[in-house]
């Protein structure tokens, strides 16, 4: 069965290559603007699944795609990419000292059948300075990131504890998805 991720993160790719030697990659073009009013974790999993969906219809022969969205909410605010450099700033300000929580949604799809994934974690932040941000922003790591920062590189040094699956903050819970393709690949 021929395997897609339905994504650019190289992270993702990285992480679902020590899973499965081959896949192709394939992003999808969707609307990813919540819904006025939408639950985050709600929108998280639409997200996931749109992805999916957009990739599943374009395929002709047996594929297996993989979608994933990973979103970042404080104070139940979906805090999502940067639109620009203070838009990352002020993220990161918010989030200095403070407790957040990171949810990612893995969608495994055919046009037969589908298996849903739904991982989170806890990320409590040091307070932050002003410089620690700065200096942090100008390495450009922040850019594309849900919540303004990748944990996997600089910002791990803001993290004082985590609870939850520590993938599920890079964007691609691995256990889970390990767990769900042994049952879909059955």
């Amino acid at each position: 069965m021929k395997i897609i991720l339905a994504s650019q993160s190289p992270r993702r790719k990285e992480l679902l290559s020590r899973l499965v030697s081959e896949f192709a990659i394939q992003p999808a073009d969707i609307d990813e603007t919540p819904i006025d009013g939408e639950d985050p974790i709600a929108y998280v999993q639409r997200m996931a699944y749109e992805k999916a969906q957009a990739v599943v219809e374009q395929q002709t022969e047996q594929t297996l795609v993989i979608a994933s969205d990973t979103t970042v909410i404080h104070h139940q605010k979906i805090l999502g990419k940067p639109v620009d450099l203070a838009d990352a700033k002020a993220t990161l300000r918010s989030l200095s000292g403070e407790t957040h929580q990171v949810y990612t949604a893995v969608v495994l799809k055919s046009k037969e059948r589908e298996e849903r994934i739904l991982a989170q974690a806890e990320v409590t932040f040091y307070p932050l300075t002003e410089k620690e941000i700065d200096t942090y922003l100008a390495t450009g790591d922040y850019q594309d990131k849900a919540g303004s920062y990748g944990i996997q590189s600089f910002a791990g040094a803001f993290v004082k504890e985590i609870s939850g699956d520590y993938y599920s903050i890079v964007g691609f819970p691995i256990g889970a998805v390990n767990q769900a393709l042994k049952e879909f690949l059955l």
